[in-house]
């Protein structure tokens, strides 16, 4: 796996593949980017931004969002072995000072020391307790005014986000389906 664009592009990072993770494959996370920087529908700058990479992983959209020039991202991993591998992938990178992990379950976080521009969750594809945790951000009201959600889920799923987002685009990629949205 290996980092797609910016300062850190080409360099490779380790990752983690088992039943509890997946990695966010190199072409759907440039896919990704690409819409991020050409988007007429999707009006985010990257540059700056605070990221909070949910069901993080190995951190592979936070890494690269840093690579991108993000100020700040805020990795979420409950994993011990996914936590290990990011802070490996974080120190391989000399990222420190820009990021921070909270190794924690989601829903058991109440104080959120920040606002967040981009939120990037990918919560394993059999998890609907995302949904929940995407109500309390929301009531939470730890999103600037202008941001953007991106969620990762597999092709098939069925995901209620009525009241909670608007979906701005959907997309794709083999098994991939990628939601792009705003909190309503």
């Amino acid at each position: 796996m290996r980092i797609i664009g910016g300062r850190f592009k080409g360099r490779i990072i380790q990752f983690l593949k088992t039943k509890n993770t997946r990695p966010l494959k190199d072409s759907v996370r440039e896919n990704i980017f690409n819409i991020l920087s050409h988007s007429n529908e999707i009006n985010i700058n990257l540059k700056n931004a605070f990221i909070l990479d949910l069901y993080s992983g190995i951190g592979s959209f936070g890494l690269e969002c840093l690579s991108r020039g993000a100020k700040m991202v805020t990795f979420v991993e409950i994993d011990s072995e996914a936590s290990t591998i990011l802070k490996e992938n974080l120190l391989k990178l000399s990222i420190g000072k820009q990021a921070e992990i909270i190794k924690n379950r989601i829903e058991n976080i109440k104080n959120w020391k920040k606002r967040y521009n981009i939120f990037f969750l990918d919560p394993p594809f059999k998890d609907l307790q995302f949904i929940d945790n995407l109500k309390e951000l929301k009531n939470q009201k730890i999103y600037e005014k202008n941001h953007l959600i991106i969620i990762h889920r597999e092709k098939n799923s069925k995901d209620d986000f009525e009241g909670i987002l608007k979906i701005l685009n959907e997309k794709v990629y083999g098994r991939s389906k990628i939601i792009f949205a705003l909190f309503k």
